[in-house]
């Protein structure tokens, strides 16, 4: 059944001609809301790993990440191409030589042909986007934001440390450099309704932001926001009701955004709820089919520029 909405892995297949996977990359950057430039706490949902896979402190380089990363992934989904994603904290926080260095280490196997780096909308500037437009010749690059919803009053609850107007910036500054630009947003913040979700979709909408990432609201243990949860001030949705805000968050943005995630992957032995979680492809099942049955699909809501081909890449892919 074809996809009723533009979704990362088939928009990476008409780009390069085959299966490219992501691998993710954790080189031990830190973040300035834990390092005490603008808090210590970090956000209230952020794990003590920052998504990342621990993979720094077992002193792996990142072409031993790699490496690992193209054995299990080429294994499992039949891949001989690969994206370097540059996952765990902020990943332009440090200097421009550092980071090239890391950029470099990773661009230099045959196999990878993108490069996909996580950050936040405060921590990027144009010489750093200079360095990182300097990969778009020759691989394709996105650029990760972390913004998790467009009202600043979530923001400031969750301890974000910047502004909707920083994240604002940070896409026009970055789209004079020619990269793509992602953005994340998780739906089930506390205190925010399926209208909340929508307007972010929205603004995302007009920003004509490349692609997303939609993540579903997890406690996990060592988060602060566990504590909050425990003290029953964090309502959580049931699955039913994320599918519901999911499929509305996809009508109102426009086709030509990739879908990069759907849900979120919590860690098993961390999650403190909902359970729910636990099971991805039921959830992701659960979307296709509510928008088989409402007869609906991404951009439904959107009136503007049809969805334009990615531009093809040579991949040399067998």
């Amino acid at each position: 059944m074809a996809k009723r909405y533009n979704d990362f892995n088939g928009y990476l297949k008409r780009a390069f001609g085959c299966r490219v996977q992501k691998l993710t990359i954790d080189v031990g950057f830190s973040c300035p809301n834990r390092d005490g430039t603008l808090s210590s706490l970090g956000c209230l949902f952020c794990d003590g790993r920052g998504s990342g896979s621990g993979a720094h402190q077992q002193g792996l380089s990142v072409s031993a990440q790699i490496a690992q990363g193209k054995a299990r992934l080429g294994k499992r989904y039949h891949a001989r191409k690969f994206m370097a994603y540059f996952q765990a904290f902020t990943n332009t926080y440090a200097e421009v030589p550092v980071l090239r260095k890391r950029y470099d280490e990773a661009v230099s196997d045959p196999d990878v042909v993108g490069l996909a780096i996580g950050t936040r909308p405060d921590c990027v500037d144009e010489k750093k986007l200079d360095l990182i437009e300097s990969y778009a010749r020759t691989h394709m690059v996105w650029i990760e934001y972390g913004l998790q919803s467009m009202h600043d009053r979530t923001l400031t609850d969750m301890n974000r440390g910047h502004t909707f107007k920083d994240f604002v910036r940070a896409v026009e500054m970055t789209r004079g450099h020619g990269i793509l630009v992602c953005a994340h947003v998780i739906i089930g913040l506390p205190g925010e309704s399926k209208n909340d979700v929508v307007q972010t979709a929205d603004a995302l909408a007009a920003l004509e932001i490349d692609g997303v990432k939609i993540h579903s609201l997890y406690i996990q243990d060592d988060t602060p926001l566990a504590e909050r949860y425990r003290s029953g001030k964090v309502p959580l949705l049931d699955r039913d009701t994320y599918v519901d805000w999911v499929v509305a968050f996809l009508e109102h943005l426009p086709q030509r955004t990739v879908i990069q995630r759907l849900t979120g992957d919590p860690h098993r032995d961390l999650l403190v709820a909902p359970a729910w979680t636990l099971d991805k492809y039921e959830t992701l099942k659960r979307i296709d089919t509510a928008l088989e049955r409402l007869g609906t699909a991404q951009g439904a809501m959107v009136r503007g520029r049809p969805n334009p081909p990615p531009k093809k890449r040579r991949s040399n892919c067998f």
